[in-house]
């Protein structure tokens, strides 16, 4: 269970979608380079409102074990009675080249929008090393050490708000594996201003499964992410995401 990739129907509280934890898509395998998982959802419901959902979630992996391409895209869109709940879009583009077995170089380019969020759009260009803690199978650990150029424009709340920044972005990955039938993943971001340490942005993305059948799991996920100064004083801070669903592996 622990080389898996995600085919998914998730049940949601609410919605973020600031930072992809790519930890939960790379894909370890010993022969095949091409790897990846599409999936499209549509709802219609009409009930005492009128709801409307389009959700796309798709990635595609290589790897010939010095090189990894990786290439997300998540968009996800909610309507009721005419109004946006979620109304976002994320595609990522991820290489890494293995330098020595305990370091790869690692470079990303991300562009996204958000409606809630009164992001209009955000790029982001980013490059660092990755370095592997631990060599043991059952109990992996990695540290990344980024730097980011962002370029950033809000939705039309705020009249030509655009802003350009170089960030810094360190995160600690852990892929646990405690038994044959469960699996813990967690990444940990930490993304300051070069210039402006008080201007960060915290994120965090557990995900616990359980494995029922050969791969059919059922999969918690937690996903918190804090903004010390977000677009306007309207958005909140603080937001976090729990969901729960099946997960089919192959």
């Amino acid at each position: 269970m622990r080389y898996f990739t995600y085919l998914l129907f998730f049940v949601s509280m609410t919605s973020l979608s600031q930072v992809i934890n790519v930890e939960t898509l790379r894909k370890a395998t010993d022969s095949a380079k091409w790897t990846g998982s599409v999936s499209l959802d549509l709802s219609l419901i009409k009930n005492t409102n009128d709801i409307f959902r389009v959700a796309n979630k798709a990635h595609v992996q290589y790897n010939d074990h010095t090189n990894l391409w990786l290439f997300v895209n998540d968009l996800n869109f909610q309507k009721i009675e005419g109004n946006s709940l979620v109304n976002r879009g994320t595609q990522h583009l991820r290489y890494n080249r293995r330098l020595s077995p305990r370091i790869k170089w690692e470079a990303f380019a991300q562009a996204q929008y958000d409606a809630i969020s009164e992001i209009d759009f955000r790029g982001l260009l980013g490059t660092g090393p990755r370095f592997k803690l631990s060599e043991h199978e059952n109990y992996r650990f990695y540290l990344g050490t980024l730097l980011m150029y962002e370029y950033e424009k809000a939705s039309n709340i705020i009249e030509n708000r655009k802003q350009n920044d170089v960030r810094g972005s360190a995160y600690l990955s852990f892929s646990m594996y405690p038994t044959e039938y469960i699996s813990v993943i967690s990444t940990t971001y930490y993304q300051p201003k070069i210039d402006a340490f008080s201007d960060y942005r915290f994120s965090s993305n557990t995900s616990l499964l359980f494995e029922i059948f050969k791969d059919l799991a059922f999969k918690t996920n937690f996903n918190y992410f804090y903004d010390a100064f977000p677009v306007s004083a309207a958005i909140p801070k603080t937001q976090f995401e729990l969901t729960n669903g099946l997960l089919y592996t192959f």
